[in-house]
Order: C-alpha cells, then structure tokens, then sequence
C-alpha cells in the first residue's frame, strides 16, 4: 500500500514544476488526484503521467482566484472520487520589479494569485473536509527573508506562512482534525525562473546577470548557476524533492505536524 492509499486529493498549479510532481506522486502512492490549473495541455501531460505510473486521476481547468470555481471544482472532485482529504495550494506566480518602479496592478495580481487563492482554497477545503485532513501551502525562501527585485513576492509569500499558522491553530481550536503546513522551496528548477527575465535582474548587476544567463543563450535564468552562488548543496532542487515532502505532510506519518514551516532549500536559509 501507498503512503496516501485512500487518501482523494487536489493539487492546483499542476501543469508542471512542483504542482506536477506532487500531482504524480501522490498519485503513486495511492492517493485520487484532481490536478488543477489554467494550462490544459499541460494538465494533460500530467493527467497521461499519473496514468502510466499506475495512479488515478482526474483534471479541471481552474483560476485560482475565481471563488465560484473553487466550489465547482470541489464539486467535481466530490462527484469522481469523493470529498477530498489533501489539499495543495501550490499555483502561484512570480512578478518582480524594482519598489520605485512597480504597479499597484501589478501588486494586486501578484497577491490574488499568491495569497487570496491559498485563503480561498483553505476555506473550501476547511469545509469540504468532512472527516479531516491535510493542507499544504506552497510559501517560499522568500516568505522567510527579503530579496531586492521580488518585494511583492515576498509579501505574498510571507502572508502564506502567517495564514497558514492561524488556520493551523483554528482548525485544532474548531476540531476540525484538519492540519495545516507551509512548504518553502528554495532554488528549484522549475519554469518559473524561465519568465520575466528583465524585471527578476534590473536590480542586479550586469556581470552578474550574464552570468546567471551564461547557458540559457541570454533569455533565460539559470536556476543550477544561481543555486552555486548561494546554495550550500552547490545546485538547484527538483520538483520531485519538493513533493517528497510534500508527501510526508500530506501521509498519516505527520500526524502531529500542524501551523509549521516545512523548508526544503539545500540549506540555502541555514546560513
């Protein structure tokens, strides 16, 4: 039996990176899987991925921010494979951008994706979790300390770690046997670091900048040059190290696991 056998799960942003690795192996370890995300060719990918190792699984195009569909795909899940008993906030999305320059709009999108959709997800799974669960929140390094060029992000971020410790503490105050935990990646290779490549480096130097793009032909972070740079493992994680703990918070095994930060960085906060 699996680690998640019996478990029915949902895991937003499952087009690719975290989201499809976690997506996958919850799935292999027993667990129903309702992969979410804006991407339906990519949720295709994943859904064909579930199904050649073994695992069941379904798909649902979602906009995280959109309230109504959060009870539609609850709904969805409900109706395939029961009420869900995991939750993984994973989608999110990253705009960065010099203070003195950046956008109230994009400030404002910047959180929705980030935060509102974790409060909302929460919410619904808080009341759809009829007989307990787990609900995993994807933070970040950056919840944990600031960085120049990605203040909105860290914010949002940020607001992900603190929620998640009042819902922890709200769920046990309530008796919900509903446990709540923040996961925070550090440098992991996943297509995030492959957008917005002018506003993640205008605060950065040029040599550094050239540096970080050395082989990626000039449009593209390298996330494996970054890691060597700051990352005591000398490398980038992978999506799948990420949902191996993700696993573990969502398995029966971290049962007295609640309101905690959970990261998984290549000791990149340790120092």
């Amino acid at each position: 039996m699996g680690q998640v056998s019996g478990k029915i799960a949902i895991v937003t942003g499952a087009a690719s990176g975290i989201g499809r690795a976690t997506a996958v192996l919850l799935a292999q370890e027993g667990a129903k899987v309702m992969a979410t995300d804006l991407d339906e060719a990519g949720l295709k990918e994943t859904l064909d991925l579930i199904k050649k190792a073994g695992g069941t699984g379904a798909i649902a195009k979602q906009d995280v921010v959109d309230e109504a569909r959060w009870d539609a795909v609850i709904a969805e899940t409900e109706k395939q494979f029961g009420p869900p008993s995991i939750l993984v906030n994973n989608a999110g999305i990253a705009i960065a951008g010099a203070i003195l320059e950046y956008s109230l709009a994009d400030w404002q999108k910047q959180m929705a994706v980030n935060t509102d959709s974790v409060f909302l997800g929460t919410r619904a799974a808080m009341r759809a979790m009829k007989g307990g669960g787990s609900i995993i929140n994807l933070s970040s390094v950056a919840g944990l300390r600031g960085s120049a060029g990605v203040s909105a992000y860290c914010a949002s971020k940020g607001a992900v770690r603190l929620f998640t410790k009042a819902a922890a503490v709200e769920c046990a105050a309530l008796g919900l046997n509903i446990r709540v935990n923040s996961v925070h990646p550090g440098i992991i290779d996943t297509p995030i670091w492959q957008k917005d490549i002018t506003r993640i480096t205008e605060t950065m130097p040029a040599e550094q900048v050239s540096a970080m793009t050395a082989h990626t032909g000039g449009n593209a972070l390298d996330p494996n040059v970054i890691a060597m740079g700051g990352t005591p493992m000398g490398r980038a994680g992978k999506p799948e190290e990420v949902a191996q703990l993700i696993l573990w918070l969502s398995s029966d095994a971290s049962s007295f696991s609640t309101g905690q930060e959970h990261v998984v960085d290549g000791g990149l906060t340790a120092r």
